[in-house]
């Protein structure tokens, strides 16, 4: 499997994934950085390999093929992360980084044996998912984004979803890790901000943050 297919699906796995769940082939070039026009071309090539369903205009579905392959990636690439992290104690910014390049060089038999090393996580240091050996996702995700989150309650942080180094960079100053307690509060739905208290700090946050930070209730 090519290197452009494997991101391709995978693409459209995450995409399915968040919120919006905009999997067109538009929105999947545009998180490729291709065009348009290659990431129809590329939808009608995996439709005709049953990877995926292609109809014009409308969002791209993966086959229970295409999905098997999408999870097969995202497996590797988040067994990286957790090494990698664990490993090397590097930023999530860089292991999201080195992970995106080790994922496609990445044998079944070695991710079996990464997973074996680390216990077999069922969580990366983003707190996403890591599928297991057969394709599954065995946990259920109950995480609700940070602006959705009730005043004067106390959160765990679930998921960091983003790759970008500035927000990363944030998140590590300010103790915002996956694991780590939240105090909501005060919520300024007007404004869309979101004042939390943790460690001790009062922070306040903006929409473009409490929506791709995801919390669980503190049980």
């Amino acid at each position: 499997m090519s290197i452009a297919i494997e991101n391709f699906v995978k693409a459209i796995y995450k995409n399915g994934k968040r919120d919006k769940n905009d999997t067109k082939p538009g929105s999947i070039a545009k998180e490729l950085g291709i065009s348009s026009a290659a990431a129809t071309d590329m939808a009608q090539k995996l439709a005709a390999k049953d990877i995926l369903h292609y109809e014009k205009y409308q969002a791209l579905k993966l086959t229970e093929k295409g999905r098997k392959i999408a999870l097969n990636v995202v497996r590797k690439h988040r067994l990286w992360e957790s090494f990698l992290f664990k490993t090397f104690d590097m930023s999530l910014h860089d292991i999201h980084r080195e992970a995106e390049l080790l994922e496609h060089q990445t044998s079944n038999f070695l991710a079996d044996k990464i997973s074996a090393y680390l216990g077999n996580p069922k969580f990366d240091p983003h707190g996403d998912p890591i599928p297991n050996a057969n394709g599954e996702i065995t946990t259920t995700d109950t995480s609700i984004m940070l602006s959705n989150a009730k005043e004067s309650k106390t959160y765990v942080i679930s998921r960091l979803m983003s790759d970008d180094k500035e927000f990363f960079d944030f998140c590590s100053q300010h103790g915002l890790k996956f694991g780590n307690t939240v105090l909501v509060s005060k919520q300024f739905s007007k404004n869309k901000m979101t004042q939390i208290l943790i460690n001790n700090n009062t922070i306040i946050l903006n929409e473009d943050f409490t929506s791709i930070i995801y919390v669980n209730k503190n049980e």
